[in-house]
């Protein structure tokens, strides 16, 4: 059943469940992080301010501005400050995801603090944030320099909270960097084939390593498109491009969706495992173009198909089974992608508390 009762009772479970996974510490990555720390600095800052958390908070963001609940603003605010106080860590693309959500919460607030940051953080990303060759966002990690690549992660992870600077502080600069970024991304990530995005592409050897087309790094292009063309006022060209650069993305997806309603890890393969991250960022950002009218109405259907095994995977705690261990890029093989691990994480909470969400806006 994905009636509205269904969906809101299992929000709630997503809900109950949300501050324990978002605290949840990373053991494998905090063990990594002991010899492969590029910043130096204390590790500690790294185990709530990481990529994983910055969805984690965009889902929570997006719950407050559905419910108008202080409850959820109160978690966000209690989580920044208490990043604040620990202190931040180095700067890096996965680092940025965090700001994203922060600039809404500065925005909504007015507190300077918040405000200062997260220009501190877009000035990182204008000036001082490493480049690969055409001035992209080398997507330096915490762990690994990455140098010369480009991965499809970035746009979520970094540049949509530069756009959304870009708008709080009236920086027509930082509107037009996020602007090129997703430009260059699309020149050199997007398979103009099939639609899909490549997971990376390197200026050395200038390929697209194993020419993977993986799931949860194509939903965030899914995600970032429209929040994008959401966010900024885009010369119409561009987004025209970007418009017919998420319909070719789209319809591919379509195409490979899997009779369960899911999507696979590697999305041209049906040997690789049903994946509920992915599956649910594509779910929900399909949804958001057609709610945005980016997308016609036709699409809905396919979006919709990802419901009920998503509800399924969610169980009696709250917690979203099925979900994909962060993936850096395979570099060698395809079977890198098989064989990543299965576990809970904030990010499998926060794409699925943004599905149901926006599946409420045409539930019956």
């Amino acid at each position: 059943m994905c009636d509205a009762t269904t969906i809101h009772e299992k929000i709630e479970l997503l809900i109950n469940s949300f501050r324990s996974v978002l605290y949840e510490p990373d053991e494998t990555f905090l063990k990594n992080m002991e010899t492969h720390n590029l910043a130096g600095d204390d590790i500690c800052r790294y185990q709530y301010w990481e990529w994983t958390q910055g969805v984690g908070l965009y889902g929570l963001w997006q719950l407050f501005t559905h419910t108008g609940a202080r409850a959820y603003l109160d978690i966000l605010t209690d989580y920044y400050d208490a990043r604040m106080q620990v202190g931040l860590p180095g700067k890096n693309i996965n680092t940025m995801a965090p700001i994203l959500t922060l600039t809404h919460v500065a925005e909504h607030t007015g507190n300077e603090q918040y405000l200062s940051v997260c220009h501190d953080w877009a000035e990182w990303a204008m000036h001082t944030l490493p480049r690969t060759q055409e001035g992209g966002f080398q997507h330096i990690t915490s762990d690994t320099v990455n140098d010369g690549e480009l991965w499809d992660d970035t746009l979520f992870m970094c540049v949509l909270a530069l756009a959304r600077a870009g708008v709080i502080f009236d920086d027509e600069s930082y509107r037009q960097e996020a602007i090129y970024q997703f430009l260059l991304h699309t020149k050199y990530l997007a398979d103009k084939r099939s639609g899909l995005w490549f997971h990376g592409f390197t200026f050395h050897g200038r390929h697209n390593f194993t020419k993977a087309l993986w799931g949860r790094g194509n939903c965030w292009v899914t995600i970032a498109i429209p929040i994008l063309i959401e966010t900024l006022s885009l010369p119409p060209s561009v987004e025209q491009f970007l418009r017919q650069t998420l319909k070719n993305q789209v319809d591919s997806l379509v195409r490979f969706q899997d009779s369960s309603g899911m999507w696979h890890t590697l999305l041209d393969d049906p040997t690789s495992y049903l994946e509920s991250s992915a599956t649910s960022g594509i779910g929900y950002g399909i949804l958001k173009a057609v709610h945005l009218g980016i997308l016609d109405s036709s699409y809905v259907t396919a979006a919709r198909r990802a419901l009920p095994p998503i509800l399924d995977l969610i169980d009696g705690d709250g917690i979203v089974h099925q979900v994909s261990y962060g993936t850096p890029m395979g570099r060698e093989s395809l079977d890198f992608y098989r064989t990543i691990p299965l576990r809970p994480m904030p990010y499998g909470q926060a794409t699925a508390i943004l599905l149901l969400l926006e599946s409420l806006k045409d539930s019956p």
